[in-house]
């Protein structure tokens, strides 16, 4: 039995999602423990009845103490085989109660993000980083999801013992939508966030737009809609008029999504490895990406792949894509899809994980023993 300890499993970011996946392809029982909230949307997602979940409710750093007590004492009743820590927050609370807990459990992380601009990181993220850092040595195993994450947090002072990267995990859907052709509806889905960068895609679609007037933008995300007064302040300063941008939102039903726009943006400052990638070339989208996380290693060659930060850069992407030919189009778009089935099926990625947690917990039981001098 593995218990989890995520700092939220409420939202539709990269972690719920994997995690939700992982859950729903094991039917294995489980305990899920969120250190914020636990959303319907997310139960739904893991479509799993043998779990269970619970809230902590710890929603500012006075709370985790308690939270880290309240871990110890699930760790005490379930006696799990395995901890497993997703997010920073987690990680830090989710050892140091494995590590109080009777029997110590193995505690294995995941790392669900790249330190590609840790400036955009909140203040408590940084501070959860840096705790990670100082306690890494004492975890099992980490996970990471991109190789860039493990070798920018190595290289931070992360303990480079017992790591592994195993990307995300998809399942494809079966029978996405074709688009006829030329790229003219671009998306762009993410929560509205700094680490996002909304204003470097605003802004590169300004420009891009100054050549391909027709082109059109439709985002999703939590608190991407019309009554987000700094989102719409973006659009006024980039020139952007309203007519041209589709707010939609926070989307319960993705599908249709991927399924209405012919290229995905991706415009961040930093990820790990950003979900949402591959989840639009499963739908055989291709991608306009700034270079973070293992975006690169992703796309490859069925999109473009720009610096981030670079409005002009990005634009040239759009500006490119809007004129391939309808041929190449369909080549970009069927070998998309092509790729994330050859790399990243869920089974697959499910299996590597069971790998690594079923040796963290066989090592850990290994007896010390202590050669006499």
């Amino acid at each position: 039995m593995i218990l989890h300890v995520t700092t939220d499993f409420s939202g539709q970011g990269g972690a719920q999602a994997m995690l939700a996946r992982l859950l729903a392809n094991s039917g294995e029982r489980a305990v899920v423990v969120a250190l914020t909230e636990v959303s319907d949307r997310c139960r739904l997602m893991a479509a799993n009845d043998k779990v269970e979940y619970i809230s902590l409710r710890a929603t500012s750093p006075a709370s985790l103490p308690r939270a880290i007590w309240q871990i110890r004492k699930l760790i005490r009743t379930h006696k799990p085989d395995v901890v497993l820590c997703w997010m920073y927050h987690a990680m830090v609370v989710g050892l140091v109660a494995g590590l109080l807990a009777p029997g110590r459990p193995p505690v294995v992380w995941t790392v669900r993000q790249a330190l590609d601009d840790p400036a955009s990181f909140t203040r408590s993220t940084r501070a959860a980083v840096w705790l990670s850092k100082i306690l890494s040595g004492l975890s099992d195993a980490i996970i990471y999801n991109s190789t860039r994450a493990l070798t920018q947090h190595e290289k931070f002072g992360f303990s480079d013992a017992r790591s592994v990267v195993i990307p995300n995990g998809f399942i494809l859907p079966d029978a996405p939508h074709p688009r006829p052709g030329p790229v003219r509806t671009l998306g762009l889905a993410a929560r509205f966030h700094a680490q996002k960068d909304f204003g470097t895609f605003f802004q590169a679609l300004s420009r891009a737009r100054s050549v391909i007037p027709d082109l059109h933008a439709v985002l999703a995300g939590d608190g991407v809609s019309a009554d987000n007064p700094a989102l719409i302040q973006l659009m006024d300063e980039a020139g952007i008029p309203t007519d041209s941008v589709t707010l939609c939102g926070d989307l319960r039903n993705m599908s249709q999504f991927y399924n209405g726009i012919d290229a995905l943006v991706l415009s961040s400052r930093t990820e790990g490895f950003p979900n949402v990638v591959a989840e639009a070339m499963s739908f055989g989208r291709p991608v306009l990406a700034t270079d973070v996380g293992d975006a690169a290693m992703i796309v490859d060659d069925c999109g473009y792949v720009v610096p981030m930060r670079d409005p002009q850069a990005l634009a040239d992407a759009m500006i490119k894509a809007a004129q391939w030919p309808e041929d190449v189009f369909r080549q970009k778009s069927q070998a998309a899809r092509d790729r994330v089935a050859r790399h990243y099926s869920l089974s697959a990625i499910a299996d590597a994980y069971d790998l690594v947690l079923a040796r963290a917990a066989a090592d850990h039981r290994q007896p010390v023993t202590v050669k006499a001098e």
